[in-house]
């Protein structure tokens, strides 16, 4: 019993030690000594290289859903012309995101689909994070040459939230 005490005594003293208190009794800076440097703003998303091509045909909306059945890209995978753009759209269980998979692009295609993510880039291949139901993300086809490309959802990729665009 006598330890419990002691440990309680102990307890209450260190969070007194760590305790912010009230910051109004704080002291003030010496005279002469340096402010207090300002906060850093915060980075800005890296750019990609290279310029943006426009959606010049159609756009196909897909939505991203998050539920009790699971995480999905519907439709999943989706086939589209050269021009063409996809509407990615929050529909439920943000926060949901577009990547594409590098490593399986040619290193051109990569540079041109980062650049068609537009205001949307986060990093590479990378779209930023939408967490609201009817948040999207738009993405150009312009400019890709045909092929398939892989994409997922970055939080719910354990999930298999996963998909292919194929561009004829």
């Amino acid at each position: 019993m006598r330890f419990i005490g002691v440990a309680l005594v102990s307890s209450a003293v260190v969070l007194g030690a760590c305790g912010g208190g009230d910051t109004s009794k704080q002291a003030a800076p010496a005279a002469g000594a340096p402010a207090a440097a300002p906060a850093a703003a915060p980075a800005a998303a890296p750019t990609a290289t290279g310029s943006a091509a426009p959606i010049t045909g159609k756009t196909i909306e897909v939505k991203m859903i998050g539920d009790a059945a699971g995480s999905k890209f519907e439709p999943k995978d989706i086939t589209l012309s050269p021009g063409d753009g996809i509407k990615f759209t929050v529909v439920s269980g943000g926060p949901h995101n577009v990547v594409f998979d590098k490593t399986k692009l040619a290193p051109d295609v990569a540079a041109q689909l980062d650049a068609n993510l537009g205001a949307e880039r986060m990093a590479e291949l990378t779209s930023n994070l939408k967490m609201n139901p009817g948040e999207s993300i738009i993405v150009s086809f312009g400019n890709i040459k045909p092929g398939k490309y892989e994409f997922n959802c970055t939080p719910h990729l354990a999930m298999n939230m996963k998909g292919s665009v194929t561009v004829k």
